[in-house]
């Protein structure tokens, strides 16, 4: 999903993400999903603090009474180029609450990689389970295929004392073997390794013609 100020009139759908010809640049749609308070909002607030203002666009929030939904775009320097286009990321998080699944389905819209926040903490993982099978669903609502979409699983606030081992984690919440990154975002700790991770997962796929 590309933003309307960055996109030009001319816009061609390729696979997933939009390619803008005017600014030669390929948009591409990273989503931070989990359960509230997981740390959603920090990875993307600490992304965009550490992103130089030339590289990146304006933060949008909505915020409800509870929760917020944060986006915002930035090119990346390191990332290169796809057939001589420059890669455009816009991050996207969604509301950490059920009761706003219709958020969570229209941010899914368009969607190149999405990284799954978990909180480590015992007591929240029933929280992390449901926002899970939540996204599970949102998927396949929207048709995609989950085993091939780049994929990011982030394991979240390891500073704190109740946590749970990353192995009884990756039991309960990994799905596909995919990268797993454990995180301290408030810290800034794991936030671009988890970043990098699925900007490589979503350049290969463009790279390969997604």
């Amino acid at each position: 999903m590309c933003a309307e100020p960055v996109c030009g009139p001319r816009i061609l759908r390729k696979a997933l993400s939009f390619i803008n010809f005017a600014a030669r640049e390929i948009n591409c749609k990273i989503v931070y999903y989990g359960a509230g308070l997981g740390g959603k909002t920090t990875n993307l607030q600490v992304i965009y603090q550490k992103t130089a203002e030339q590289q990146k666009g304006k933060m949008i929030s909505l915020a409800t009474e509870t929760e917020r939904t944060l986006f915002f775009d930035f090119l990346p320097l390191d990332l290169g180029s796809v057939r001589g286009f420059k890669t455009r990321i816009h991050l996207y998080t969604v509301p950490g609450q059920v009761f706003y699944d219709a958020s969570r389905k229209l941010i899914l819209r368009g969607v190149d990689g999405i990284v799954f926040v978990a909180d480590s903490q015992e007591q929240r993982m029933d929280a992390n389970v449901e926002a899970l099978d939540n996204l599970m669903s949102n998927l396949k609502e929207h048709g995609y295929d989950f085993n091939k979409i780049p994929y990011v699983l982030q394991l979240n606030k390891r500073d704190l004392p109740d946590i749970l081992p990353v192995e009884a984690l990756n039991k309960e919440l990994r799905k596909k073997n995919e990268a797993v990154i454990e995180a301290v975002a408030f810290q800034g700790v794991g936030v671009f390794e988890t970043l990098k991770e699925i900007a490589k997962q979503v350049l290969t796929e463009l790279k390969a013609g997604g």
